[in-house]
């Protein structure tokens, strides 16, 4: 633990995957300074028995109990294991269920992992992944049209992991680098018309792409004395990229204070807008 930084144990319980209550407790915990959470997974519990598992846990190292059970004896279990040993325990969809319950006038259905059916949205995402695999640094450029989103921009701002998200989300996105000395290819360049993919391109300060590149070459035990490191080689590769994708209209983010999910997000806002100047609402990004 770093100095100043206190451990705190996090009991993440889910009857289903553990996704939805890890995105909520790791959305809390960064919200407090110098506090850690210190995370303990249990997923699929469908037992009492494996309850009972847990509260020995807790007992032995208290902390905050997180949950998302749908089982009515289950979740009484937990929260009476709980309150004996007097450790918050807090389940953490039910003011949303309630809310929606009293607007629709009707209950949820109790029914664990429903947002994991196996129905066309999955089917949609699991397509995206492949596509964006399959169309990674540049590769697949003789059907790049196939694409939803295609995310351009120099070396070393964060395509690759912006399109596996993006993927996530259903959304067919490929990415294509600007190489200093060669720029983008024709068949990037020609993705101008209304029916065209979505073309975005991502920018970073150039300093910070300098030192994550220098990072980058130590890793692979590469020599930094290059243009890759260059800054003012690296100044003019980053406004050569702008000004091609100002030209061609494209929207341009600048990822440099930016994480993944953020830019991912702003890209979405631009794909969205996209669909709704064609009329097609959007939600193919679930």
């Amino acid at each position: 633990m770093a100095d100043g930084m206190r451990d705190i144990q996090l009991y993440l319980v889910s009857d289903s995957t553990g996704e939805t209550v890890q995105a909520i407790a790791r959305a809390c915990i960064v919200q407090f300074e110098d506090v850690e959470g210190v995370e303990h997974h249990w997923n699929l519990v469908r037992s009492t028995a494996k309850v009972d598992q847990i509260l020995q846990k807790v007992s032995e190292s208290p902390g905050i109990v997180l949950f998302t059970f749908v089982n009515q004896e289950l979740r009484r279990h937990l929260m009476d294991g709980c309150r004996q040993l007097r450790v918050p325990c807090i389940s953490v969809l039910d003011p949303f269920i309630n809310a929606f319950e009293n607007y629709l006038g009707e209950p949820a259905r109790q029914q664990p992992g429903r947002q994991h059916a196996l129905d066309a949205d999955y089917f949609s995402r699991i397509d995206a992944m492949q596509f964006a695999l399959t169309h990674d640094d540049g590769q697949g450029l003789w059907n790049l049209r196939s694409a939803d989103v295609i995310l351009t921009g120099v070396s070393r701002t964060s395509k690759t992991p912006t399109c596996i998200y993006l993927a996530n989300r259903g959304i067919k996105a490929a990415n294509v680098p600007f190489v200093p000395g060669i720029g983008l290819p024709e068949e990037l360049l020609h993705m101008t018309d209304a029916n065209a993919p979505l073309v975005v391109g991502l920018t970073k300060d150039p300093a910070s792409l300098v030192q994550i590149r220098k990072n980058r070459l130590k890793m692979i035990a590469e020599d930094d004395e290059t243009d890759y490191v260059d800054l003012e080689t690296v100044k003019q590769e980053v406004m050569t990229c702008r000004r091609i994708c100002r030209e061609r209209n494209w929207p341009v983010i600048d990822v440099s204070r930016r994480s993944i999910e953020e830019t991912a997000a702003a890209v979405i806002q631009h794909f969205d807008r996209r669909l709704e100047n064609r009329g097609v609402r959007p939600g193919g990004a679930e």
